[in-house]
């Protein structure tokens, strides 16, 4: 088989290193790559936003499977263009992709369906949102209502840092057109869970459990980040919750979205907030996510491409799918400044020292090849993973092998699975 990865981040990498060890492929591409992925695939300098061109690769070279990573061609309907093309397609089409691309979508699929979530109200003018915001208690959650890269989330503890983030929104556009529309929600305590899923529009199933920090600071302190380190199987993710998620939200939704004429195929994310034991859905997004792909498919014994094939073939259930009884954990090396403005171009140094293993692999997220160097080229610049027999052992592989990698700038979480293993200095 040919395999077309489309993206460019760490979530790529991951998937084209996991796709690369099925026997049944005999090529894979990526679009457009980096450089860690360049080591493994035919890197291709067409934008993951080029739908033309991406098709037109696709019929030229008799792409078998394209598999979409990022949100932004699914919103932009790449689903859509390649079925009408006859490619086969691993991802959602554009208005199912909605419950990622429109939070405010998602919060109404959520509601038709019955499906616990924190109450929330959507607005495009701001002196409507100030007032909301007025009569509301804090903490408060300031949500874009678009795609923001998993950025455009605010949660506010007082009314004025609120409005401010309402204003920065509304007004001086910091997320551009993801920004026109606000959703104010509820605050809830708790902790954050994520749970991905293979859907094929009847067939639901769960991957592992995944927890991740998306803050930039230890302790879960400063900004929101694309996500800053990962780890599962999440021990919080009990067999009776993941059952209750299944049933109580992952069905639904998938019925809900076949019911308003838009059949979901290809994973399912759940970001989800556990409060007092009970699970209530924070966001959908409408692909594997970043950096929880980076732990959970290390995880995965059975075929990737069996997967992914049975969910673009509509047969999920005749798919057993077998997971490692290990654990995995994942920190990202980021630059100095994200996610906020940060210089790009420094070289890395110490990957090859690194031993080449399933069991610590350095995934590549903001990198890009200069000469005969390997370079810096984004905030989020490498995510180091690690298997092993528990989450413990696992962190300290990570942060054992941490100090082997350097470029200028390198920022990383001390902290990552402190939730379930004691932080170290």
């Amino acid at each position: 088989m040919k395999i077309l990865v489309i993206g460019n981040g760490g979530r790529e990498h991951t998937l084209v290193w996991k796709l690369s060890q099925s026997p049944r492929v005999s090529k894979v591409y990526c679009a457009p790559g980096n450089a860690g992925i360049s080591q493994l695939a035919e890197c291709v300098p067409i934008k993951v936003d080029d739908i033309a061109g991406l098709k037109a690769f696709a019929q030229e070279m008799l792409i078998d499977l394209t598999v979409v990573g990022p949100e932004l061609p699914l919103s932009l309907g790449i689903a859509d263009e390649f079925r009408k093309a006859k490619l086969r397609i691993f991802g959602p089409t554009r208005n199912a992709a909605c419950i990622e691309s429109s939070k405010s979508f998602a919060k109404d699929l959520l509601i038709r369906c019955h499906i616990p979530t924190p109450q929330a109200k959507t607005f495009e003018r701001l002196d409507q949102a100030i007032a909301y915001i007025d009569s509301h208690p804090v903490p408060l959650v300031v949500k874009a209502d678009g795609l923001a890269q998993g950025k455009g989330v605010v949660v506010a503890n007082s009314r004025d840092e609120a409005k401010e983030s309402v204003q920065r929104m509304l007004e001086q556009r910091q997320f551009g057109d993801a920004g026109t529309r606000v959703m104010i929600e509820e605050f809830l305590e708790g902790e954050e869970l994520t749970v991905m899923a293979f859907a094929d529009g009847r067939t639901v199933i769960p991957m592992l459990a995944a927890q991740d920090h998306k803050r930039v600071g230890e302790g879960d302190t400063g900004l929101n980040t694309g996500g800053m380190g990962a780890y599962a199987p999440a021990p919080l993710a009990t067999d009776a919750l993941r059952q209750r998620i299944v049933r109580d939200i992952l069905y639904p939704v998938v019925e809900g979205l076949s019911r308003v004429g838009s059949p979901y195929y290809g994973v399912l994310y759940a970001g989800l907030m556990i409060h007092q034991g009970e699970p209530y859905v924070l966001e959908f997004n409408a692909r594997f996510g970043d950096p929880e792909t980076q732990v959970v498919l290390p995880l995965l014994k059975t075929d990737l491409v069996d997967v992914l094939e049975a969910v673009v073939e509509h047969r999920l259930d005749q798919v057993t799918i077998e997971w490692r009884d290990e654990a995995a954990v994942c920190a990202v090396l980021a630059a100095e400044g994200y996610p906020g403005p940060y210089k790009t171009g420094f070289p890395i140094t110490g990957l090859s020292q690194l031993a080449e293993s399933d069991r610590l692999v350095a995934f590549h997220a903001g990198t890009a090849i200069h000469g005969n160097e390997i370079v810096t080229s984004g905030g989020r610049v490498l995510g180091l993973t690690a298997l092993a027999q528990d989450l413990p052992s696992a962190r300290n592989r990570v942060y054992e092998a941490i100090p082997t990698i350097s470029f200028e700038g390198q920022y990383f979480r001390r902290d990552i699975a402190s939730r379930v293993v004691p932080s170290t200095s």
